[in-house]
């Protein structure tokens, strides 16, 4: 099975304090989401040209790490998020870049009613560091 990963290039600043051993503490979510058919490239274009002012939302809420893979059989996204304890991802629906991306997105994705990602929570079954 042939899988593409996007990477949203989200990383911490070294100058900052907090981003020291954060490894440890870190909470890891994933989820999958639904790409339209025939929607794969500009899906991928549209993240190799990401918006700077949103990665920087996302890590102002706490995500250090992001990555986004897609099983090109199905058009499933399945993404993973390592954010900081405390976090503030709940106030990023309401940010005007979040609904702006989710906008600009929608028309590659299987969507809710504000254009935010049908997103399904995984749950994990299996971890080996």
């Amino acid at each position: 099975m042939q899988q593409s990963r996007i990477n949203l290039k989200i990383s911490t600043n070294p100058l900052n304090p907090c981003s020291c051993q954060l490894n440890q503490m870190m909470e890891e979510v994933a989820f999958t989401m639904k790409l339209k058919p025939g929607v794969e490239a500009e899906y991928q274009r549209r993240h190799d040209e990401i918006w700077p002012e949103l990665t920087e939302a996302l890590v102002e809420a706490g995500i250090r790490d992001y990555s986004i893979y897609l099983d090109r059989a199905t058009g499933t996204l399945f993404a993973i998020q390592k954010r900081v304890p405390n976090h503030t991802t709940a106030d990023l629906p309401g940010l005007p870049i979040m609904k702006r991306w989710w906008a600009y997105m929608a028309d590659l994705m299987e969507t809710n009613p504000d254009n935010s990602p049908v997103a399904t929570p995984l749950e994990r079954v299996f971890h080996q560091d």
